[in-house]
């Protein structure tokens, strides 16, 4: 492996970085495009080397740590882009490795076409993790009860889907004693109930909190103005997209949430498929659910837009316009946040 220059810190003007957790590779080049730096550093070294080098661009692949390091690397004056490894993935020569995706990284992050990742910042992250927690208590909770409804089938007693079968019906098992349900049994069936109980008060405070930041923030609150964007959604959307002023369009928006068509289009034929399914799958999901409720009730009223979620429905069917709602619910939350403005009903 190459050395860099002795002296050359000075010159630096892009500067590409593997990240890891414990070793960095750094890859440098100068205004002319010559390499100056390449050297693997340890997670202490890198915090001082890269704090007293002179400002310069540095690339960053969207990984595990990535927000941390463009935040820290921010305050030292440098300028930072983050990329989706995808993106990079052309520019690796030959086989992988550190040095090799480095180089791979400086030379990316120089394209003048090149899509970067916003940075999050540190109360993006917090309503992030918030949701990242919820999600995870939400599927326990959902595995819980199939393991009760598992457990009790094996006892011929059948409870139907859906957790609130499972809590309507435990409390009433637990005191029949004609089931012939055994002591032990019981015991065990009790704790199950009071898991699933301790696993609804985690997962209602943890919504108080993000009612509560909710309320704080008025983009939320606009955001919510939309039919069939909740607590959730806004939030989630908050999180994830932090500065709107990056998405040029509403359809750009939608497209980074993975909600149009993919394409495989050649010789001037176009082709689209299904949507894309890029982007967070969580917002996405939570945009189809959101879109679900609103389809549910289009028949109820007699608006310009109910119009036209039950015109397509009656064509396409439920499924299709659930995901119409959502890519419309993306394109209008960008217009929202861009004007600063409330949700308008056509009348």
């Amino acid at each position: 492996m190459a050395n860099d220059h002795t002296n050359t810190d000075n010159v630096v003007k892009v500067l590409g970085i593997d990240l890891a957790k414990q070793s960095f590779h750094l890859y440098g080049v100068d205004a002319a495009g010559q390499r100056v730096i390449n050297k693997t550093l340890s997670r202490k070294q890198l915090v001082a080397f890269v704090a007293n080098l002179p400002p310069c661009l540095i690339g960053l692949e969207a990984c595990g740590g990535a927000h941390h390091w463009a935040r820290r690397f921010s305050e030292f004056g440098h300028t930072v882009r983050m990329m989706a490894p995808q993106f990079v993935k052309p520019y690796v020569k030959s086989n992988k490795n550190d040095a090799v995706d480095a180089e791979a990284i400086c030379e990316a992050v120089q394209r003048p076409n090149m899509r970067f990742v916003p940075t999050k910042g540190i109360e993006q992250q917090d309503i992030q993790s918030l949701h990242r927690v919820r999600s995870q208590l939400v599927a326990r909770r959902t595995a819980q009860a199939n393991q009760v409804r598992g457990l009790l089938l094996e006892y011929g007693l059948v409870i139907p889907k859906g957790i609130h079968h499972v809590r309507k019906a435990l409390p009433a098992l637990l005191e029949d004693s004609e089931n012939a349900l055994s002591a032990l049994f019981r015991e065990l069936l009790n704790e199950l109930y009071d898991e699933m109980g301790y696993l609804d008060q985690r997962i209602a405070a943890l919504e108080r909190k993000l009612a509560a930041i909710s309320a704080q923030h008025e983009d939320c609150q606009r955001l919510m103005t939309i039919p069939g964007v909740g607590l959730l959604t806004a939030t989630a959307l908050l999180a994830a997209i932090g500065d709107i002023s990056v998405f040029k369009s509403g359809r750009e928006l939608a497209a980074w949430l993975g909600l149009v068509p993919r394409q495989h289009s050649t010789g001037g034929k176009p082709t689209l498929l299904g949507i894309s399914k890029r982007g967070d799958a969580y917002l996405r999901t939570l945009l189809i659910h959101g879109g679900r409720s609103v389809s549910r009730v289009a028949h109820k009223h007699e608006d310009k837009h109910h119009r036209w979620i039950s015109d397509i429905k009656r064509r396409r069917g439920e499924n299709i316009s659930n995901v119409a709602i959502a890519n419309k619910n993306a394109r209008i939350a960008w217009a929202l946040l861009t004007k600063k403005e409330n949700y308008r009903a056509a009348a």
